[in-house]
Parts: structure tokens; C-alpha cells; sequence
């Protein structure tokens, strides 16, 4: 927990941000540590990064998959083949951007998860552009960090409260 010089470790991806010593911990997100809570340690110019780092890296993917297109125009393949490869990307592409954008809000279900992890793969653009779309107003995911963060902290609190008077000397109720 500390090292020689007696200061707490930060946990990995924390930049230096201050977390609390005792009671509820905030989760760690990715990119941004634990920045978010109190919105401190370069936030802002964190969430311009992930938006840049995501808008350009779906650019850079659909440059990939426009080669990929032109490569099945130069094979010849068919207006079939074209267009069921075409609609395979868009619709993976949809569900892949639902399926992020919904876990930013909610924590998903591992099984179906590991089920949609290939279509996942196919449609990483439209992940892309899911965390493009929730860092211009957040850091992806901390609304639900947030809200499990606060319930965390009040039951922390709730269970370290101490009661006022002592028990004993309670009028009995009969």
C-alpha cells in the first residue's frame, strides 16, 4: 500500500489522482484512472484525447475497410458477395455501437458477451464511434461508475455511523 517514503501507491492508470484512504474506492477507468470523480488531473484534456484517439482510429479503419473493398471489386466476386459483405459491416457495425453504448450505462452480462464476441470484432467501427460520441459529454462509462460509487460510499457510511447513547439504557417497548 505505500513504499518507503510512507505515501499511498496510486493504482495503475490513476496519473497521481487522489483517491480516498479508507471506505469506498472509485473504480479506475480506462484512459482516465480515477480522474473522473472529481473531474481533476488533466479530465478535460483526457476526454479530447479518448474523442480524438477514437474519431481518428475509426477513420483509420474505414480507410482499412474501404482497401478491403477494393480488393473484393478487384477479385471480381460478384455484386452479391459485394453487398452481403457491405451489409455484414454496417449491421455488425449498428450492434456493435448499441451494444457499447448501452455499456456505458450498465454493466453487461459476461455470457452474452463471450456470444457477441465475434460480431463485436466485426463491428469495431461502430464501437469507435460509440466512445467518440460519449467522451464529447463524459468519460465513457462514468455514469455507471458514478452511481456505483455513490451507493458504495453511502453504505460505507451507513455501516460506519455510530449510534448516538448508549443501547443499553433504552426504554424497553413492551
Amino acid at each position: 500500500m505505500s513504499d518507503e517514503t510512507g505515501t499511498p501507491d496510486t493504482p495503475a492508470g490513476s496519473a497521481g489522482e487522489t483517491a480516498p484512504t479508507s471506505g469506498a474506492r472509485p473504480e479506475p477507468l480506462r484512459f482516465f484512472g480515477t480522474s473522473w470523480v472529481n473531474h481533476d488531473a488533466g479530465y478535460a484534456a483526457r476526454r479530447a484525447g479518448v474523442a480524438a484517439g477514437s474519431l481518428v482510429a475509426a477513420a483509420a479503419s474505414c480507410l482499412v475497410l474501404r482497401f478491403a473493398y477494393e480488393g473484393i471489386a478487384i477479385a471480381d466476386t460478384g455484386s452479391f458477395v459485394t453487398v452481403l459483405i457491405i451489409a455484414m459491416f454496417a449491421i455488425c457495425s449498428a450492434l456493435a455501437f448499441r451494444n457499447t453504448w448501452e455499456g456505458f450505462g450498465s454493466r453487461h452480462d459476461p455470457g452474452r458477451q463471450a456470444s457477441l464476441r465475434g460480431l463485436l470484432a466485426i463491428g469495431f467501427v461502430g464501437s469507435l464511434l460509440a466512445y467518440f460520441f460519449r467522451s464529447l459529454t463524459e468519460a465513457p462509462g462514468e455514469r455507471l461508475h458514478r452511481e456505483e460509487y455513490e451507493k458504495a460510499r453511502e453504505e460505507y457510511d451507513r455501516r460506519t455511523t455510530r449510534r448516538t447513547g448508549n443501547p443499553a439504557k433504552r426504554k424497553r417497548h413492551r
